[in-house]
């Protein structure tokens, strides 16, 4: 696995990642290449659509993990692993850091640790469709925003309209808690965005990833242990937590990074819209957590609003080059 090259990403423009995880933030060199042909595209389209399986299928086991250990442990477990991968592979420096580097790593780590707890409580009580759904509003409001063109405006109706139907006009479909947890994580998450980038610039290679995802497991260890004691010893509870680990964060940092050598960052931000379609099918297939018509609906209209602020902000990017 070649996380170490993950920082080479983080200073792109702001895009839509994978749910949930520290993923890469598209390659801003590559669209200033020539698009792929419709051949050579396959594979990386192919590379990241499975990353968006992993990621998704990861969550609906760690929701198959919780009666062992509950949230806080599942997450505990998650992070655990994922530092000591990160540690033992990119080998960071403890050195030449200033006062500000800290901070910045700091404060990354925190809110990746708020990011992953407040998402896995909402997958706690909500599915796994509408939890991704509610949570993709953070990255997406946060393109919005950045972007700042009128017709981003269209984009921001339809995620309103979406979130009006998945909540049956109030939400009394979904239990309100997972609710506001859901929409707690998609907030994290855009700060996530936000802190990634400055992180990137501040350390070499995935270091500061690495840093942070320890911050967030110490963060983290004390609710786990509070929440489910010596639970988290269990070898089978150990080996789930590593698989979700290797689902969620490790398998698809591998894909993603793979992906982003020969794929435009604008086609894999357009792919990573469709998060919430690919999360309601693992909470189907393994959950057996079937969808209103509504809720599908109202998943369609968040994605075409993701799609939309995607394509809104590319075209921006563009016209700033021709310019």
């Amino acid at each position: 696995m070649d996380e170490c090259a993950l920082n080479r990403a983080l200073e792109a423009p702001v895009s839509i990642p994978s749910t949930s995880t520290p993923a890469p933030v598209a390659n801003p060199t590559a669209d200033s290449t020539a698009a792929p042909s419709r051949r050579g595209s396959l594979g990386p389209v192919g590379l990241v659509l499975a990353g968006g399986i992993s990621v998704q299928f990861g969550g609906a086991l760690a929701v198959t993990l919780m009666p062992r250990v509950g949230a806080l442990g599942v997450v505990t477990l998650r992070l655990l692993v994922a530092a000591v991968v990160l540690l033992v592979i990119c080998r960071p420096s403890l050195r030449g850091h200033s006062r500000a580097d800290w901070s910045t790593v700091v404060v990354f780590g925190i809110t990746m640790a708020a990011m992953n707890g407040l998402f896995y409580q909402s997958l706690a009580r909500i599915p796994l469709g509408p939890a991704v759904t509610l949570e993709v509003l953070g990255p997406l409001a946060l393109s919005v925003l950045t972007s700042r063109r009128a017709l981003n405006a269209v984009w921001a109706g339809l995620a309103l309209a979406g979130v009006f139907l998945l909540g049956g006009g109030g939400f009394s479909s979904l239990d309100p808690v997972g609710v506001a947890f859901a929409l707690g994580a998609g907030a994290m998450w855009a700060t996530y965005i936000i802190f990634s980038a400055r992180t990137g610039r501040r350390f070499p290679q995935a270091d500061g990833l690495a840093l942070a995802m320890v911050v967030a497991a110490v963060v983290f260890l004390p609710l786990g242990i509070a929440e489910s004691g010596t639970k988290l010893l269990n070898p089978t509870t150990i080996a789930l937590g590593s698989a979700v680990a290797i689902l969620s964060s490790v398998l698809p940092y591998t894909l993603e990074l793979l992906a982003l050598r020969r794929l435009p960052s604008s086609t894999f931000a357009i792919l990573m819209s469709l998060e919430p379609a690919v999360a309601a099918t693992a909470g189907f297939l393994i959950l057996h957590q079937a969808l209103s018509v509504p809720e599908a609906m109202a998943i369609t209209l968040v994605i075409a609003a993701s799609m939309g602020a995607v394509r809104t902000q590319v075209g921006r990017g563009k016209a700033k080059v021709e310019a």
